[in-house]
């Protein structure tokens, strides 16, 4: 019975803003035509950079502080498990661990400024100093065999926000937080509510049609 429930009650929060709307079908165009992972990148890097030029597209239900620490949720999953897009909500001093392995990834900061440093476990180094990226601005990651890339709040005020795209399904997320509220090593997995669900491509298409 309470299964039922949940299923009735599970929906996404509301339309699909446009600026995601395009975003998505052009990711999803360019998924299917690149000839190559860096044709991928490079395009990838303009439309990132498109869509995170304005804050405001942003549903209230995908950028919800959790007192905890840092939280991803899912904004977009595709049926064909090719990309994954996701948002990352950081509170002030918090930050997260995600392994992507064998992913690519098209990052952009949308508020605030997020620090990155890539972690190589199989060689126990990193980067040597975090890069910064403020909002608006981009960067993308060439699939690996075995990384992790750090993601950290570069604000003591005020929460910072990343939007990316991962080339593959990462449904089920391995991160863990590091920093802030709590670092107790645990796996973290998509914070999405029964009300606040991944847009698909069948929401998007119905409301195209709409």
């Amino acid at each position: 019975m309470n299964m039922t429930v949940q299923k009735a009650d599970a929906q996404t929060p509301g339309p699909v803003p446009p600026a995601l709307k395009r975003f998505i079908w052009d990711i999803q165009s360019m998924v299917e035509l690149a000839d190559s992972e860096r044709e991928i990148l490079v395009i990838g890097r303009d439309l990132m950079a498109r869509l995170v030029a304005n804050d405001d597209w942003l549903p209230e239900a995908f950028s919800a502080q959790d007192p905890a620490g840092g939280a991803q949720y899912q904004l977009y999953r595709d049926g064909l498990e090719r990309f994954s897009v996701v948002s990352t909500v950081l509170p002030a001093g918090s930050g997260l661990l995600v392994d992507q392995s064998n992913l690519w990834e098209i990052f952009g900061a949308l508020r605030g400024n997020v620090a990155r440093r890539i972690h190589d476990p199989s060689t126990v180094c990193r980067r040597a100093e975090p890069q910064a990226l403020r909002a608006a601005e981009v960067d993308v990651n060439a699939s690996r065999i075995a990384s992790a890339v750090e993601i950290s709040n570069g604000l003591t005020d005020q929460v910072s926000i990343s939007v990316h795209v991962y080339g593959g399904d990462v449904t089920k997320l391995n991160a863990r937080r590091i920093g802030g509220a709590s670092d107790d090593g645990r796996l973290l997995g998509y914070a999405n509510s029964l009300n606040a669900l991944p847009y698909d491509i069948l929401t998007i298409q119905t409301q195209i049609i709409d």
